[in-house]
């Protein structure tokens, strides 16, 4: 079935927080707060111009997204809250360019955050089916279980398998990981940015073979933001359209009945990705081999391996090959820079976030403002993220001009987004004057809003 055409939607700005170890030292209305601002300014708009707002969390009550958005103003406008597991940020993307494309909207403010909790990820609800049950029984009964946490099982599993049919090594996992940890370091948002060896990565403590704990992301806490326009919204602000990049395809898609066929490569959701990735890129009338730079689902080495083949990036079987030859990092066999941001693995992952720093991260390198880990002739770049349950969103980034992005020095960066510094290579925060400067205009925001009501609430019940 040939793709449906829909009216264009623009990325015009984005702006994160940098991912931090779950310490509990931020709270969740500070994360999307800061990431709301920065969208904004970097976007040149304010929010009362915002008509529509999604809100992106896994873990948090009901209605959180307002308790963010109302630091922003209080407009009166709907605001929608996203829980799609691993990938809610790219699922409220989504539902932004849905509402867009379909007249609805014409400025919708994605926020997506998380506050988690330190170590593996878990339910918090045991009274219940949990979402991925079903998941875990076709594990135990296929794979059999450990010790290890469930994810690292599922996901490790899927490697095993790889291995098995294709002939992987462990190595070929390592160096997965060793990649994604080198790109880290030009990241100043990236949780860790350490450079490690093949052989320390192989030499880290083992998780599930064949994963040992640097191919594995962490926890975090962060927050994460971007402003989708329509073409409409783009004209009647023309000063405005340097820094607008195209949503030239994407998908949502979710599982298929081979989810359940024993084959642990499915149980992680290989044909919702093969799926959302034909049909994003079907709209975008492109490959994948035509994208210069990639942000896929990292969250352990095997699932990126795994990926690269689902997504079309390497031939079927050959995902392994692919990243012996170097083609997914810099260097003279590069075909395409998976995971500049380095990624999940080092970047960090905290849920609701995810998706929209991977969107950042490639809005940035087709902006030219990634001038630090720039990708040479980058015209198209390709965004998958998923979650299992499940899952998975492909999007395909394009400049409005076709034209390959020009690499741009900070000073140049700083007087184009009018915030004095490139937020791509520097992780500031901003000043209240800047946040008012954005936030909605008197009579339309409260102050009260701003309160930070943790510490008065528990004050005030200790008194009852």
């Amino acid at each position: 079935m040939a793709p449906k055409s829909k009216a264009p939607v623009y990325v015009l700005g984005v702006g994160m927080t940098k991912f931090i170890k779950p310490r509990g030292k931020v709270d969740y209305t500070e994360l999307g707060y800061e990431a709301g601002i920065k969208a904004l300014l970097d976007a040149g708009i304010t929010y009362d111009d915002v008509d529509n707002g999604v809100a992106c969390f896994c873990y948090g009550d009901s209605t959180s997204g307002q308790r963010v958005f109302y630091q922003f103003g209080m407009t009166q406008i709907p605001i929608v809250n996203v829980n799609n597991n691993c990938s809610t940020g790219s699922t409220g993307l989504y539902m932004g360019r849905t509402l867009i494309a379909s007249g609805a909207s014409d400025c919708t403010l994605v926020v997506g955050w998380e506050k988690m909790m330190p170590g593996s990820l878990g339910s918090h609800w045991n009274d219940r089916e949990n979402p991925i049950g079903t998941t875990y029984v076709m594990m135990a009964q296929t794979r059999g279980l450990t010790k290890a946490p469930g994810a690292p099982q599922i996901f490790g599993n899927a490697g095993r398998e790889y291995m098995e049919k294709y002939g992987a090594t462990k190595e070929d996992f390592a160096e997965i990981a060793r990649i994604n940890h080198a790109h880290s370091v030009n990241n100043p948002y990236s949780q860790f940015q350490d450079v490690y060896t093949l052989d320390q990565i192989l030499q880290s403590p083992e998780v599930h073979s064949p994963l040992t704990k640097l191919q594995c992301c962490p926890t975090s806490d962060g927050g994460a933001a971007a402003v989708l326009v329509s073409q409409s919204f783009l004209d009647a602000h023309p000063h405005l359209k340097d820094r607008a990049i195209l949503i030239a395809g994407q998908a949502l898609t979710t599982d298929a009945p081979s989810l359940f066929s024993k084959s642990s490569i499915d149980l992680v959701g290989r044909e919702m990705t093969q799926k959302a990735a034909e049909l994003a890129l079907a709209e975008a009338g492109i490959t994948a081999r035509d994208c210069q730079v990639c942000e896929l689902h990292d969250c352990f080495s095997a699932n990126e391996m795994c990926l690269i083949d689902a997504l079309g990036l390497s031939e079927p079987g050959k995902a392994h090959e692919f990243v012996r030859s170097g083609a997914i990092t810099y260097g003279p066999g590069m075909k395409v820079v998976v995971n500049p941001s380095g990624g999940l693995i080092s970047k960090g992952h905290p849920l609701g976030a995810t998706g929209i720093a991977q969107c950042a991260e490639l809005v940035w390198h087709l902006r030219g403002w990634a001038n630090n880990r720039a990708v040479k002739g980058t015209r198209y770049a390709l965004q998958h993220n998923l979650g299992l349950g499940g899952a998975a969103v492909v999007t395909v980034y394009k400049r409005p001009d076709g034209k390959e992005a020009k690499v741009m020095g900070d000073e140049e960066v700083g007087r184009v987004n009018g915030v004095e510094y490139n937020p791509a290579v520097e992780a500031r925060g901003f000043t209240e004057e800047q946040a008012n400067k954005v936030r909605s205009g008197s009579g339309r925001r409260s102050e009260f809003a701003l309160t930070r009501t943790l510490q008065l609430m528990k004050g005030a019940q200790s008194k009852v």
